[in-house]
């Protein structure tokens, strides 16, 4: 085994322990500059259990468009107007799934818990992950360009927050971490032990826009003093196609990577080519990972069937005559479809490895960005294209 194979199996396999810890300042603790509709400022932390005398690079992943409340009444009532074509019923249903703040008594869908499999994986890897909440995006009235600007300000505000954290040891984080499970209060010594000059952010879905919006150059005067956001990854990405200006997207200076799965079947492949057209002239590496038998869902568990979770779906398109076979809503070549198990641990691989290059340093992971190495050949085929060495 050579010094690279061990390093790049350590994305996979990592045996160091993490913690996890989560913040809620409030369902309405923010507003949307646009339009004054409320935000939640809430987010889960995974983070090396041992923080040592150093700072680690802080990453932010961020959910995409999906129901804001778990009723699970609404759904079985959605789910029986779209069958009868009852149109009244379906948004009257709809309206109660997609509410922000929720009704009282109405849990609200955690999306930013889908990701615990990545935020852990990550943290074992010396990161500090934080998955942050949208649910108040995901019920504004914001579309298009405006909604992918409204989720680069959440990110930019969270950013604020951690960089007060970070090198005051003070700001509106300051004491508030809890116990995910329990509630109870948890002190953590986040002071002076994240590198706010080193981050990384990641998108799903809605937020792949979010993402390319807020690390674009035209963008980067809105980052936080004391911030630098040194790797960008779109993961199943939905843009606005018909935008007029790309210089809102476009992005030169900071590493870029993009994610799809060939059986997605809410986002088309102009997600590729339009992400392609972000990163032209792209100078710090660019990637374009297509994953076999991936759909869009999977990659956050709340949003898929094991989780039980209302409106949790598998979204791929299955192949008539072809069981265990799926293709996207374009009709794109068939592959063998991915369990949710199998699609996150090829997630965890590639996103390890790209967040591992650019923000930790390490060469071990050229070969995988680079498609001269396929560690999860016995998974899926994963199709890497590359528009610049990193």
């Amino acid at each position: 085994m050579t010094p690279d194979e061990t390093t790049e199996r350590s994305t996979v396999s990592p045996s160091a322990s993490t913690r996890t810890v989560r913040y809620d300042l409030g369902h309405e603790a923010w507003r949307l500059p646009q339009t004054g509709e409320p935000v939640e400022l809430t987010g889960v932390v995974h983070y090396p259990a041992d923080l040592g005398t150093g700072r680690h690079p802080l990453i932010v992943l961020l959910h995409g468009l999906h129901d804001t409340c778990a009723d699970r009444k609404a759904d079985a009532a959605r789910t029986a107007a779209e069958r009868d074509g009852d149109d009244a019923a379906y948004e009257a249903a709809t309206a109660k799934l997609s509410a922000w703040p929720c009704a009282p008594g109405t849990p609200v869908l955690p999306s930013e818990r889908g990701y615990d499999y990545l935020g852990r994986e990550l943290a074992a890897q010396g990161f500090v992950v934080v998955s942050v909440g949208a649910n108040g995006i995901n019920a504004s009235s914001l579309w298009g360009d405006d909604n992918a600007a409204a989720r680069a300000d959440l990110i930019n505000r969270h950013l604020r927050m951690w960089q007060e954290l970070s090198s005051k040891d003070r700001g509106e984080l300051a004491g508030k971490f809890t116990d995910p499970a329990t509630g109870a209060a948890r002190q953590v010594g986040f002071a002076h032990h994240v590198d706010m000059g080193n981050v990384g952010i990641m998108g799903h879905s809605r937020a792949g826009a979010g993402v390319t919006w807020q690390a674009a150059d035209s963008h980067r005067g809105q980052w936080p003093k004391g911030v630098d956001v040194k790797a960008v990854a779109a993961l199943a990405p939905a843009y606005n196609v018909m935008t007029e200006d790309m210089s809102n997207y476009t992005i030169t200076r900071t590493p870029f990577a993009t994610f799809r799965g060939t059986c997605d079947g809410q986002v088309g492949g102009e997600a590729l080519w339009f992400a392609a057209d972000a990163a032209e002239g792209n100078r710090s590496g660019f990637y374009r990972f297509a994953v076999h038998g991936a759909n869009h869902n999977f990659f956050n568990t709340q949003w898929s069937p094991r989780s039980r979770q209302v409106a949790a779906s598998d979204d791929a398109t299955p192949v008539e005559g072809h069981p265990g076979q799926c293709t996207d809503r374009e009709g794109a070549a068939p592959a063998r479809r991915l369990t949710e198990p199998q699609q996150r641990h090829v997630a965890v691989t590639y996103l390890g490895a790209f967040f591992r290059r650019h923000l930790l340093g390490d060469t071990g992971q050229d070969r995988i960005l680079t498609g001269a190495r396929h560690p999860d050949a016995a998974i899926t085929d994963v199709d890497v294209t590359t528009a610049a060495t990193p």
